[in-house]
């Protein structure tokens, strides 16, 4: 696949590619187990599936700007505690 004409990375085509496929994949999720109704969350905000695919993803954009500002490691770091991050609003918000 070409990217080159909009100057991207093959990197930033995995990122929107990951997007593209988590909003299918939630998609798949509606289809197949109906009724994500709304939860009452620790944060005492009520939240449907795909609220909390929105907040866990701009959570994770936060963490990842965070890391590149503050710490030098890897950003794979910054990833997998994004993923975690991601698992516990699922689970918790």
């Amino acid at each position: 696949m070409d990217l080159t004409w909009m100057a991207w990375t093959w990197q930033t085509g995995t990122f929107f590619c990951v997007i593209a496929l988590m909003i299918a994949g939630m998609a798949v999720w509606e289809w197949a187990r109906p009724g994500g109704a709304p939860r009452h969350g620790v944060l005492g905000l009520d939240t449907t599936r795909g609220d909390r695919l929105f907040v866990s993803l701009l959570g994770s954009a936060y963490i990842h700007l965070g890391w590149l500002a503050f710490m030098t490691g890897p950003l794979w770091w910054a990833t997998l505690i994004s993923v975690v991050f991601a698992v516990a609003v699922f689970r918790w918000v």
